[in-house]
Formats: C-alpha cells, sequence, structure tokens
C-alpha cells in the first residue's frame, strides 16, 4: 500500500467510522466525560477542535504548545490541532518555566493547551513572556481562569457553534494531506546544551506506522496503557500506532499510580523504560531472597525450565513432553502470579530509551512476559530497531524495521537512514548539516550488529569516559549492572580523566530503612543512616556482588551514598530519566573530590 494510505489522520478517521461506539480512549480513574471516549466521539471532538482553532485563527503549520499530564484530552488536543493542519509542539509537564519559555519563544507557538492549576499557572506566565501567544485552553474545568477573553476551557470550546466557512476550511484542511507537512516539533531535553526542534513531518509517521505493522502484533480491540509522558515521541508515537490500529488507550495522568493501573487496566501493551523493569526485578528478587528456602528452589527451578522454554520459543532448542509438562507446571505456580502483578494480559512489553540490563532482559523472558527492547531517537521517529515475539536476542536491540538502513561508520558509530528519519532542526540548518552525513543521520551511539543483523549498543560516543590510566569505560554499563541492586534507586559513575571510577549511589532509602531496622541499627538522620559503617559494608558487599563480570578497571572502587535524589526539579535528570552528568559533577563537586582525597 501506498505510503499516503498511512496518513495519520486517514487511519485515525477510518477507526472512527468503522469502530463507533468502541472505546477509543479512556482516562484513568478520571471523572466524565474524559473517563471513557467512544470512536465516533473522538472523531467528533477532535473535528470541533479543529473548527474552533480555526475560529480563534489558527493557520495551516503555525504551532501550538501541549503542556499537560497523560489523559484523553491531551490526545483530543493533539488530534485537533493536526486536522487543522497545525504543528504540535509538545512540552513536558515537569518542565521549568525558563526550558519552557525558550520552547514557545523558539518555535512562536500561538496557542497553549495547559492540563492542570500549575500548567495553566505556567501558561499565564508564558502568554506574558512571549509575544507569539494569544490563547490558553484548559482542559481542568475547576481551574479559575484570569482573562475571559483569550483564556478558555476545552469543555466550552467543544459547544461553540461554528459558522459555515470554518466548516469549509476545515474541510479544505482535511482534504489537503501532504506526507511533507509538519507535524510536530518535539523539543529534544538534551544532557548538554539548549534543547533543538526536531522537525517530524506526516511521513516520518506513516512510514512508522506501515512498518511496525510488519513487526508487531497488535490488534483492534487490545488495550494499550499510556504511562510514559505524550510529550516524549516513545509514547505518542506508541499511542499513534494503538489509535491507527484501533486499539484502546488508557491514560495515566499520575504516574505514581501504575501498580493499580497494571492491575485494573489489564493491558495488553505498555511501553516502558528500564527502570521500571529494573524495579520490578529487585521487588522479586527481595522478596524470593527474604522467603523460605523451599520458595528459592521452586523460584530457581521455575527459572531454569523458563530459560530452557524461552531458547524453544526462539527456535533455538528442541522441546520435549517433560519440558512442555514442567513449564506448565511453573507457569502455575511461579509464572502466572509474576505475570498477574503486571495485569495478566501482556502480550508484550516495549522497552527503550536505555540499556536494559541482560540479567533483567533474561528474567522476564523467562517468566513469559515478552520484553521487546529497541532502539530509537527523537530524530528517528523513534523505532530504529526492535526485537520481535519471534526474534527475542537478550542483549540486543533486535533487527531494524523494514524500510529503515542501518551502518556502521567511525568509531562504530549508528548512521541511520529512511523515512522516518527528521526533516532537521528547527531554525538550525547548521546543525542539523553536522548531524548527517551523506544523507545518513548519525546518531551519537556506538554498536556492533551480529551476523543475523540484530543490533548490539555498546556505548554513547559522547558519554564514553576515559581514565587518566587511557582506559575507556561505558559509564551506562556499569550503571545498569549497579542499578539491579534494590537498595540502589540512581546512581552516576564518575571516571573522566580519574585513576579509577567511582559512583554517586540515591540509595532506595524505604528499603534501607527496612533492612536497617532488621539489622538493629540506630541513628538520628537519613545522613547518620547513610555514614553508618554497616550501611557502608552492606553497599560494599552488594557492589562486589554485582560487578563480576567488569574488568578491574571498569570496577567502582569508591562510592558515596546520597541523602536526596537526582531530580528534574534540581537540573540533574532529564525528562526522559537521562543523567545530567554535568550538573551532577558540578553540584557534588566536594563530595567527589573526596573519593579521590582532593
Amino acid at each position: 500500500m501506498s505510503l499516503e494510505s498511512f496518513h495519520v489522520i486517514r487511519l485515525i478517521q477510518q477507526q472512527s467510522q468503522a469502530l463507533g461506539d468502541a472505546i477509543a480512549l479512556e482516562g484513568f480513574e478520571m471523572a466524565a466525560p474524559w473517563d471513557q471516549i467512544s470512536w465516533g466521539n473522538f472523531d467528533v471532538i477532535t473535528s470541533k477542535i479543529a473548527r474552533v482553532l480555526i475560529k480563534l485563527g489558527i493557520a495551516s503549520q503555525d504551532r501550538a504548545v501541549i503542556l499537560a499530564q497523560n489523559c484523553p484530552q491531551w490526545t483530543c488536543a493533539d488530534l485537533g490541532l493536526l486536522k487543522a493542519k497545525a504543528v504540535v509542539v509538545p512540552i513536558y509537564p515537569t518542565s521549568t518555566l525558563e526550558q519552557a519559555t525558550y520552547i514557545v519563544n523558539d518555535s512562536k507557538s500561538k496557542l497553549v493547551f495547559a492540563g492542570n492549576a500549575e500548567h495553566y499557572a505556567m501558561a499565564c506566565d508564558l502568554m506574558k513572556q512571549c509575544d507569539s501567544v494569544s490563547h490558553i485552553v484548559v482542559f481542568d474545568k475547576d481551574v479559575p481562569l484570569i482573562d475571559s477573553d483569550n483564556h478558555f476551557y476545552l469543555d466550552e470550546l467543544l459547544q461553540v457553534e461554528t459558522h459555515a466557512a470554518i466548516d469549509a476550511e476545515l474541510t479544505a484542511r482535511l482534504a489537503d494531506k501532504n506526507l511533507d507537512d509538519l507535524l510536530t516539533l518535539i523539543y529534544t531535553s538534551g544532557t548538554t546544551g539548549e534543547p533543538k526542534g526536531v522537525m517530524l513531518d506526516y511521513r516520518n509517521f506513516a512510514s512508522t506506522v506501515r512498518q511496525h505493522d510488519q513487526k508487531m502484533n497488535f490488534e483492534t480491540g487490545e488495550t494499550s496503557l499510556a504511562f510514559l509522558p505524550l510529550s516524549h515521541v516513545y509514547e505518542r508515537g506508541w499511542s499513534f500506532y494503538v489509535l491507527c490500529r484501533g486499539g484502546h488507550n488508557v491514560y495515566l495522568p499520575n504516574p505514581m499510580a501504575v501498580k493499580d493501573a497494571l492491575l485494573a487496566v489489564r493491558p495488553h501493551s505498555v511501553c516502558v523504560v528500564p527502570r521500571f523493569l529494573e524495579k520490578i526485578y529487585s521487588a522479586v528478587q527481595d522478596k524470593i531472597n527474604k522467603g523460605p528456602k523451599s520458595r528459592q528452589r521452586l523460584f530457581a527451578w521455575a527459572m531454569s525450565v523458563g530459560k530452557r522454554q524461552f531458547a524453544v520459543s526462539q527456535g533455538r532448542a528442541k522441546s520435549s513432553l517433560l519440558l512442555t509438562l514442567q513449564w506448565k507446571l511453573a507457569h502455575k505456580l511461579v509464572y502466572s502470579k509474576l505475570q498477574n502483578i503486571l495485569g495478566g494480559r501482556l502480550k508484550f512489553i516495549p522497552c527503550g530509551g536505555a540499556a536494559l540490563d541482560s540479567k533483567i532482559g533474561s528474567f522476564f523472558q523467562y517468566i513469559d512476559v515478552p520484553v521487546l527492547c529497541g532502539y530509537g531517537m527523537t530524530e528517528t521517529t523513534a523505532t530504529v530497531t526492535c526485537n520481535t515475539l519471534s526474534n527475542r536476542v537478550t542483549g540486543s536491540n533486535g533487527q531494524t524495521l523494514p524500510e529503515v538502513e542501518i551502518k556502521l561508520g567511525k568509531d562504530n558509530e549508528i548512521l541511520v537512514r529512511g523515512d522516518t528519519i527528521m526533516r532537521g532542526y528547527f531554525n538550525r540548518p547548521q546543525e542539523t548539516a553536522e548531524t548527517f552525513e551523506n544523507g545518513w543521520l548519525k546518531t551519537g551511539d556506538a554498536g556492533k550488529i551480529d551476523e543475523n543483523g540484530n543490533l548490539f549498543i555498546t556505548d554513547r560516543i559522547k558519554e564514553l569516559m576515559k581514565t587518566s590510566n587511557g582506559k575507556y569505560i561505558a559509564p551506562q554499563r556499569v550503571e545498569g549492572m549497579v542499578g539491579c541492586c534494590p537498595f540502589v534507586e540512581q546512581v552516576a559513575v564518575i571516571a573522566d580523566a580519574r585513576n579509577y571510577v567511582t559512583a554517586l549511589i540515591v540509595p532506595a532509602y524505604s528499603l534501607l530503612e527496612s533492612w536497617a531496622k532488621e539489622k538493629g541499627i540506630h541513628y538520628e538522620s537519613p545522613l547518620e543512616l547513610l555514614r553508618h559503617s554497616h550501611v557502608v559494608a552492606h553497599f560494599e558487599e552488594n557492589l562486589k556482588a554485582l560487578q563480576q563480570e567488569l574488568a578491574g578497571f571498569e570496577k567502582i572502587k569508591k562510592f558515596t551514598l546520597l541523602p536526596d535524589a537526582f531530580s528534574m526539579e534540581a537540573g540533574l535528570i532529564t525528562p526522559t530519566l537521562k543523567l545530567r552528568r554535568k550538573m551532577i559533577y558540578q553540584k557534588y563537586l566536594p563530595e567527589i573530590n573526596a573519593m579521590y582525597g582532593h
């Protein structure tokens, strides 16, 4: 089929006509009317939003911001803007005013959709500081508006009548489905420097949908839980795919409620980052380790059965009647209980954003929860490569999408080419030119490709650290291993121009407190607990066990336990939870120097 037939507006309109009263969007634990939106109503709501936007003066390819937590209104605003041929500029709901101001001014956005009271307050500040903003539309109708002329509730705008000329204009814009029109500007948060607006067009997303059809087994009527922020290309791209395929998308406004949402929603898929899986793995390991020896033996047996069955499922070993019987028993006694924590209905879990430790990936494969690790960037409309149900290679990021090409350049840098690659950076021709090499996008990631075409990320070229002894350290690899420890919440490795590796570690404080209570450790303050000799020895012991596979020069020799987490508010992590190393090193310079005897 031609790429034009995969235009996202065309596909979603087709689903609305075909599925009518079936539920398209659902707000988890949200009040009516946004708790459930039928396919038919979804089409009506988004067309109404498009008409109102035209009435407010939004021209074709004008930019507009969405600043809100995940909710059905987010996607309705998104599709309404796209029907009006506007360009959607998502801003992370946790962004600072400074970050949001930069994005609005750089994109010259004319309108802001704001979620709750906090987002509305920021939108008001943006209107004062950014000349381009003329209107604000608020999702939460309980938030008092301070300007009755230019600020509106979304719910009230849906009641506004529009005249025939606006209806005709919307019809004309909907008919003009040009794949080369910009669909969105997504500003990469970046671990250094100013954010850049990645220009993605309808061709990028159409190609993504067509290629995912050949890789993913997602069917009409199946449920996906939108847990990661829609402001990121990963969740938004997947949500587009779910809707283009007639799925039921459930929105989680509060990501901290994911445990309850999984049990209540029982999704068929949920996009995650490795940290989510690390926490589940750590919690299971902790429970097993604290349990009786009989439970530990049963768990170990079930994992060995799962390992053999996984090899069979991937065509790497032959099955037997004994293994089939063992697997059924292990499923009943162990796997099903672990699967039920995740709702019990998951067909697969797409995982991306960072490297997943092989030990954790294997655990989920063995309990028959298929984790499909992939690799991609905002600049590639998310997926470049991914594992599939029939091709799951632990430690790899799978094979390329059918119409995407990759090759290795200088220093094994991964280069990518295809219809999913961005047009460039908004208003940054020089930086756009520097990102491409003879038509290939330079990713900044180093990798290797096996004989079956599976991609393995070896390190982030820009983040590779060189010790004063001339040895190269891939910090993410070390951090991934240490992150497997239930007592470790966050970790930042230090090695550049130093003669040995050290780390700043944020402990999982509640678990540490429980452990300290069991051990009879007395302390007056959190800091006193972290400095206690038994606690330090406990972390030393854990680090020793976790780092066995590392070369001597890669191992963390010294560490400092920190009482405060790396947070977005402090500017220490990006909205996608990547470490802002430069900022972390600046903030904790005295602690770092102390580990090197300065």
